[in-house]
């Protein structure tokens, strides 16, 4: 179910460091499967990003050239991947992650950001999870299949939303035809539909001071079960989710920004800057001024 399928598109393009051509979608949302934007980029040599942790799913597919994905598993443990042409990887919500293009063979990719409440279920299916990011397949077909369908969707200048969500399943499709397990895992409709609307709930008053009997009052849950169900179905604690999500809002201002740290920690949650620096150096083991010094784009 759509709110409104019209579509909008915002077109950014770098000529400097990278070649690089995205959009992102400006409609209503869609509850099982929803597009937010997608890409192509020509990196330079050893161009990196992160380390760094994403609200959604984001997969890029790699068209040529070569790179190195570094990314936590469940346990937090850092695992490093070499990943090449036909060849692609899957970056899961709240997972902290670093990527770098090769020096010699910089890669090019084609990338999507999306989520919804019946994603995990074929992602999983297709052997895509924290603990296994890298998809690759033995079959020409499913890479072939997989170029067309997503240079497809970012050529589809005026296509609707329902289109570009077409497009989105033939992607998912392909994932499942290719992966590795082949059972059908139990679908829990209403368990997701509680975790798409705590994870709303989460994006719209992050800033604010809330609590996790707040998220779980929004759902209609006691606090304990929807811990319960918000742990197994997004692998980290509703806390641990909140506050992952505040730092990842919290490096986007202080990477695209000039605003002070104090007022960043402010604007994410944290009133106090102290509480706000000692919770960003926990994740990211620098302080929000070193990471800035790191990472800032002018």
């Amino acid at each position: 179910m759509a709110i409104d399928q019209s579509v909008e598109f915002d077109f950014y393009r770098v000529h400097q460091d990278r070649k690089e051509d995205y959009k992102y979608l400006q409609y209503g949302q869609f509850i099982d499967v929803n597009v937010f934007q997608f890409g192509r980029e020509k990196c330079r040599p050893s161009h990196s990003f992160g380390p760094a942790v994403r609200n959604h799913y984001l997969f890029h597919y790699i068209l040529s050239g070569r790179g190195t994905l570094e990314s936590t598993d469940r346990l937090g443990k850092i695992h490093t991947h070499q990943i090449g042409p036909g060849e692609g990887f899957m970056i899961v919500p709240q997972q902290i992650n670093t990527y770098r293009a090769d020096k010699e063979e910089p890669w090019e990719y084609i990338w999507l950001e999306f989520d919804g409440a019946c994603i995990s279920q074929p992602l999983f299916a297709a052997g895509l999870d924290f603990d296994h990011p890298v998809w690759h397949t033995g079959e020409d077909r499913d890479k072939t299949d997989m170029e067309r369908i997503l240079i497809s969707m970012l050529e589809s200048h005026a296509e609707s939303a329902y289109a570009l969500l077409g497009y989105t399943f033939l992607f998912l499709d392909i994932l499942l035809r290719s992966g590795g397990k082949n059972a059908s895992p139990k679908t829990d409709r209403i368990r997701e539909y509680y975790i798409v609307n705590a994870v709303n709930y989460i994006e719209k008053n992050y800033s604010q001071d809330i609590s996790i009997e707040n998220i779980a009052e929004y759902c209609g849950l006691n606090r304990t079960y929807f811990s319960k169900i918000f742990r197994e179905s997004m692998g980290v604690s509703p806390r641990q989710f909140l506050i992952q999500y505040r730092m990842t809002q919290a490096c986007s201002l202080l990477k695209f920004s000039n605003v002070s740290v104090r007022d960043i920690g402010a604007a994410v949650g944290y009133p106090d800057q102290l509480h706000f620096s000692r919770a960003f150096k926990e994740m990211f083991h620098v302080s929000p001024r070193e990471w800035r010094n790191q990472n800032l784009i002018t």
